[in-house]
């Protein structure tokens, strides 16, 4: 079976890669970079929407406009840039509608409702959601192990989600956290779409495409939900920009292609459970929000929920 590295914020890595390995060391500085980069996101997302600094929607656009721009350019300097194949296009369209376009548009939009630290627990409930589906849809075979992470990972999200966790009269609360949780669901969706692609483009050859996809699908959304909703230009609104285009998003992805080329798949999916931890650490250091009880049950569950997902697809030593 084809593995795949999946991560928040953005991007799914394809297995078949032509871009030079880097070594051990180097990618391990990266991949910790890149927990730092998506972990730290979360609050700063969180002040562009609760500041109303842009629109949910025109934030997503903007970040996969410039990160399209960007992915071209580094292609076409790498000799990578050439159309994809007709067999790669259902699965190129796929990841910039889901996972590019829709997922940040849909994450943006929640975090108006949602804390940064409990939003960032929440999405992280992506491989929870594919143990399921992958046996109703692919047939694979679910392991002890695999129960076993997928009842820790739902007995916190069923923590997360208890009366005591949060407003329950608010419907503002009930959206946004419903949507963080289907975000998280539609993600997985898109997961078993691409579990057995057989990809005849490299990752960075089709990433340009991807972003221009997702740039495409949410021009529209954004004319018809935002168009009267201005942009507050400063350099707060600067700086979110910059740091979620060519940083969290276009430097990132490349930085994760290094990396699940160069170390062992269970080393990136257990390393990658630390964006949620820098998620709330930052959360509250940055926006001073509270660690509830129920958010840190729900992550020490999750997380070991995800643990011993990643353990069970990949038996091998990390």
């Amino acid at each position: 079976m084809r593995r795949f590295s999946v991560r928040e914020d953005n991007v799914i890595t394809q297995p078949t890669l032509t871009s030079a390995v880097v070594s051990r060391k180097t990618a391990v500085v990266l991949l910790g970079v890149v927990i730092l980069i998506w972990g730290s996101n979360w609050p700063i997302m969180k002040i562009a929407m609760a500041e109303q600094l842009i629109g949910p929607f025109t934030f997503a656009f903007v970040r996969v406009a410039m990160s399209a721009v960007l992915m071209f350019l580094v292609a076409g300097i790498a000799g990578q840039l050439r159309f994809p194949s007709r067999h790669d296009w259902p699965v190129v369209c796929s990841i910039g509608l889901i996972q590019m376009g829709t997922f940040m548009g849909l994450v943006n939009f929640a975090l108006q409702y949602v804390p940064a630290g409990r939003s960032a627990i929440l999405t992280y409930t992506t491989p929870i959601w594919v143990v399921p589906m992958a046996m109703l849809v692919l047939g694979e075979r679910v392991t002890p192990k695999k129960w076993g992470g997928f009842l820790l990972g739902i007995a916190g999200v069923i923590v997360m989600f208890n009366p005591l966790g949060f407003d329950w009269s608010d419907p503002n609360v009930l959206k946004g956290n419903g949507i963080m949780i289907f975000t998280a669901f539609l993600w997985a969706v898109l997961m078993i779409h691409t579990r057995r692609h057989r990809w005849e483009g490299s990752p960075l050859s089709l990433a340009p495409w991807q972003f221009l996809v997702a740039t495409l699908v949410l021009l529209p959304v954004v004319a018809w939900v935002e168009a009267d909703r201005d942009i507050i230009w400063s350099a707060k609104t600067m700086t979110v920009l910059l740091y979620n285009g060519p940083v969290a998003t276009a430097f990132c992805f490349w930085a994760m292609i290094s990396v699940t080329r160069a170390l062992p798949a269970v080393s990136t999916s257990l390393g990658m459970l630390g964006v949620p931890v820098v998620g709330v650490v930052s959360a509250v250091l940055v926006l001073g929000e509270v660690v509830s009880l129920t958010n840190l049950a729900g992550l020490v569950l999750i997380g070991s929920g995800l643990v011993l997902l990643a353990l069970a697809e990949n038996p091998g030593p990390p």
